[in-house]
């Protein structure tokens, strides 16, 4: 990125909620390692893993809000991409297990070895390297996305058809990971991790490394965000999203920026997915559910559409209130709730609380401006004051 894209690309909000995810990524983890645990400053592992599943929330939630907030593209399927990159994940652990399972296996994990598998699958091999598996976390859900993209949107499939057929992807691969047959742990998935480039994952210092690795995936994925919205790229995507048939008949080729916009967000989706895995400590397919996608849409609309920090932030916003909420009396209660913040937010706030915040603040501060301007005019002599009559 060079230094001019980053100037453009970081204004002073942008600049603050990086400073703000930067702090965190270094003072929890130091809270967590250096501070005694009878110190009221102390932070606890289990505090530490439940904000790393935020801020992988919040890597997701900015996926999709590239491709709504700015394209149009409403994805109800978009957890597809999020397991996938958690499958991958879990593969290469489940690989690091080796004779340690409860069967003494070196190479067939215990699920295979329960269900009579007399070799490993062929997609098996390679994820006993990170390197490759890493490349797997963006690779698969990047492919996935670009061949359902470029069959969708060659044939011009949009809106709420478009986002039917994503959650139909979504829930075809539930059913398919569901299956024992299929290689992937069936209903249990994958668990009982070990180690992570031979370090012991329940560690807190790994622990701490997994939560920083957060925080700089989701300032990366932010700054990537930014730049792409801020450029010229950037522009089309919006008018796309306003006007997709007068882009079009202007001679930009609209399934183009579509694919590589959505693309991009799948990859994005899938380096979430592979954070939250280690810190979490499973993947089943029930990451799949078409109701957890349509959750991260909601994060992004409560949190702001259409202003990358808004998403990030509704989505610690309402994973917080979901951890408070479903650990006390009103658990039963939780989707009902969600619910109604989803219908209070489209009534009340329609543009999110960021976008509302914005829609406050610029006038405000244009006003604010423009007595400064005037004052320190008057002072310079430029502008004479008017004499009362």
């Amino acid at each position: 990125m060079t230094p001019h894209l980053l100037t453009r690309t970081l204004d002073r909000s942008a600049a603050i909620f990086l400073a703000v995810v930067a702090a965190v990524g270094i003072l929890l983890p130091l809270a967590n390692l250096l501070v005694p645990g009878s110190s009221t400053l102390h932070v606890p592992t289990y505090l530490m893993a439940l904000f790393g599943k935020y801020l992988c929330y919040a890597l997701l939630a900015l996926s999709i809000d590239l491709i709504w907030g700015y394209c149009g593209i409403l994805s109800l399927g978009h957890g597809a991409f999020f397991a996938l990159g958690g499958y991958a994940m879990g593969m290469y652990l489940m690989r690091q297990i080796g004779s340690r399972g409860v069967y003494g296996n070196p190479v067939l994990p215990d699920f295979m070895v329960f269900l009579n598998y007399q070799s490993l699958p062929w997609y098996w091999h390679g994820f006993d390297m990170f390197w490759f598996a890493a490349l797997m976390v963006i690779v698969v859900p990047g492919l996935l996305a670009f061949g359902f993209g470029w069959l969708a949107f060659r044939s011009r499939v949009t809106g709420v058809y478009l986002s039917i057929i994503t959650q139909a992807m979504t829930y075809a691969l539930l059913l398919a990971f569901f299956r024992n047959d299929f290689g992937f742990g069936g209903n249990n998935g994958l668990t009982d991790f070990k180690d992570i480039l031979g370090f012991n994952v329940q560690a807190d210092g790994t622990r701490a490394v997994l939560f920083a690795l957060s925080c700089l995936a989701l300032i990366v994925g932010f700054l990537i965000c930014r730049a792409v919205v801020t450029s010229k790229l950037g522009k089309v995507l919006i008018a796309i999203r306003d006007a997709e048939s007068r882009t079009r008949f202007l001679g930009y080729r609209v399934e183009s920026y579509k694919l590589f916009v959505f693309t991009l967000s799948a990859c994005m989706a899938g380096v979430a997915g592979a954070l939250y895995v280690p810190q979490v400590g499973i993947i089943n397919p029930g990451e799949f559910a078409p109701g957890n996608s349509i959750e991260a849409v909601i994060w992004v609309a409560v949190g702001g559409r259409g202003t990358l920090i808004g998403a990030a932030l509704g989505a610690v916003v309402v994973n917080y209130a979901k951890t408070v909420f479903t650990s006390g009396p009103l658990a039963p209660y939780w989707l009902f709730m969600l619910g109604a913040l989803f219908i209070l937010v489209t009534l009340l706030l329609p543009k999110g609380i960021i976008g509302t915040f914005n829609a406050w603040w610029e006038p405000w501060k244009a006003k604010r401006d423009h007595a400064n301007a005037e004052s320190a005019a008057r002072e310079d002599g430029v502008i004479e004051p008017h004499m009362a009559e």
